[in-house]
């Protein structure tokens, strides 16, 4: 999967969205907040069990998490701190998303606390290269973007069959994944990123 590693052939896509962002005077920190609060609502309505709402308010997360650093240098104004507001920002994005579906009764709060474990060493690894003065790591089975796509892949299904494939709702299945995946996404970004550390 690794979506994460198809960021470049995506700017095309996203500059109509730049040139409006740009247009109606939206700031890189005001899409960055703008993400955050769809993913508190999306989390909300996954707990509440209205996935189809939930679904959408992923897929405007995912956008303007897209938008904030597109229009940053869409304005030649990227910084450190835009940059750190995006990282925090996301990861509680990420814990409310998760919490929402495993909190809502969609799993067993076991799996839902491997998931978001898994999620939250997955992406720590990840930035965390760049602190030990290592480019940010994107590499590893399951990034950001792919978690993305595969809870509103999930959100669907689940909404047109609620019911359990081998004991699992499909939400269930998709945070089993995220456990799975997200820790061994954690290791091979451990990996990766201790084979370049210069001593």
């Amino acid at each position: 999967m690794a979506l994460d590693s198809l960021r470049p052939k995506v700017k095309g896509i996203m500059q109509p969205f730049v040139n409006v962002a740009v247009k109606i005077g939206l700031s890189p920190n005001a899409c960055t907040i703008i993400a955050f609060v769809c993913a508190i609502i999306a989390g909300s309505l996954f707990y509440y069990n209205m996935l189809a709402m939930a679904v959408f308010f992923v897929a405007m997360n995912s956008v303007f998490d897209a938008l904030d650093g597109a229009v940053a240098r869409e304005l030649k104004v990227d910084s450190l701190k835009g940059d750190f507001l995006d990282h925090v920002t996301d990861r509680y994005a990420d814990i409310f998303i998760v919490c929402g579906i495993f909190t809502g009764g969609a799993v067993p709060w076991q799996i839902g606390v491997l998931a978001l474990t898994g999620v939250l060493m997955s992406s720590y690894l990840g930035t965390q290269a760049q602190a030990v003065g290592v480019e940010r790591n994107y590499g590893g089975i399951l990034g950001r973007a792919d978690r993305l796509v595969l809870i509103m892949g999930g959100g669907i299904v689940a909404a047109v069959y609620p019911g359990e494939i081998y004991g699992l709702t499909v939400l269930g299945w998709v945070l089993f994944m995220f456990g799975v995946l997200g820790h061994i996404t954690a290791m091979q970004r451990f990996t990766n990123t201790w084979r370049q550390i210069v001593e």
